[in-house]
């Protein structure tokens, strides 16, 4: 990878906090211009007014705004604890981009803007956040805290993490996954971004770690990310290629239309089994293109808080 490439990456990055900052008002401004102004509200840290409260902590500019009585909501409302979980390995780095935007992005350029948005969601909400990294080995962990000065060390991890020029070879989803469930005690919302290739494929193996992650009362969501595009529709334009399996080293030439009805339905039986063993894990299954925005992501967010606290 050339000096340039790697300027073009540190480009999107170097104020990870700003980006995350600029997706979650996206969103905000997206869901004040829906019907849902209760929905939205409380996500912006307001509550509805009850009548018979006090009106000092009416938001008087909302009601101007929504015709709608809401108070604001301050630190001792809040008690969420959650914890971002995120696969690292080579495959995440897929699709090569040359330059990284914000609407163009890889599934580990996703996956960490993502992350840093809900903590920015977090930080608003005084809620405490944590941070776990794996690939091959488990890289990172950081115990749920809300401190100012623990949400800037996971942000410098995470912008760390987007710019690896060289991610590990190996995926261990099922060996970490244990890891992480011992070490969460206290009950969390536990959010895994993960594009659920793996170089060991033990399918039990996985969902019983997957299941270690919900005991102690966590609720955990899965987002699997991928290119809807080119990882579940396989659209290749029809001229010889070399696929290459980054965490393996093995490769095939083939013309993409040769494989692609096969491919297509194998991919779908792999992503319908993911979906029936999650629901029977009582696992929230979230299926993420990263080529999408991140609205998906961020109303799942409100609708696991909602139904956790």
């Amino acid at each position: 990878m050339n000096l340039q490439s790697e300027l073009n990456k540190a480009s999107l990055f170097q104020n990870l906090e700003l980006l995350a900052q600029q997706v979650v008002e996206g969103f905000i401004s997206g869901i004040h211009k829906s019907p849902f102004h209760g929905f939205s509200a409380e996500f912006a840290e307001h509550k509805i007014y009850n009548i018979g409260e006090s009106t000092k902590h009416i938001d008087w500019k909302l009601f101007a705004k929504t015709d709608k009585l809401y108070t604001k909501r301050y630190e001792e409302e809040t008690n969420l604890r959650c914890h971002m979980i995120l696969d690292s390995s080579a495959s995440m780095y897929y699709p090569e981009v040359k330059k990284l935007g914000i609407d163009h992005l890889n599934k580990i350029g996703f996956g960490v803007l993502a992350i840093a948005a809900l903590m920015n969601i977090l930080k608003r909400q005084r809620d405490a956040v944590g941070l776990s990294v794996y690939s091959d080995a488990y890289h990172f962990y950081s115990s749920e805290k809300g401190s100012e000065r623990h949400y800037q060390r996971l942000l410098a991890k995470l912008s760390e993490i987007s710019t690896d020029s060289v991610p590990a070879k190996n995926t261990e989803t099922y060996s970490h996954l244990h890891l992480i469930a011992e070490k969460i005690k206290r009950r969390s919302l536990i959010f895994l971004f993960t594009d659920m290739f793996q170089t060991a494929t033990d399918d039990e193996k996985l969902f019983d770690a997957l299941r270690h992650l919900k005991y102690n009362k966590h609720e955990v969501v899965l987002f699997h990310l991928l290119d809807k595009s080119t990882e579940y529709h396989f659209d290749f334009d029809n001229t010889p290629k070399r696929f290459l399996d980054v965490e393996t080293g093995d490769h095939i030439d083939l013309y993409a239309d040769t494989i692609k009805e096969a491919y297509e339905k194998g991919v779908e039986t792999y992503f319908a089994a993911l979906r029936l063993k999650c629901a029977q894990y009582k696992i929230k299954y979230v299926e993420v293109d990263v080529q999408a925005n991140f609205s998906k992501v961020l109303n799942t967010y409100l609708v696991e808080r909602q139904n956790f606290l």
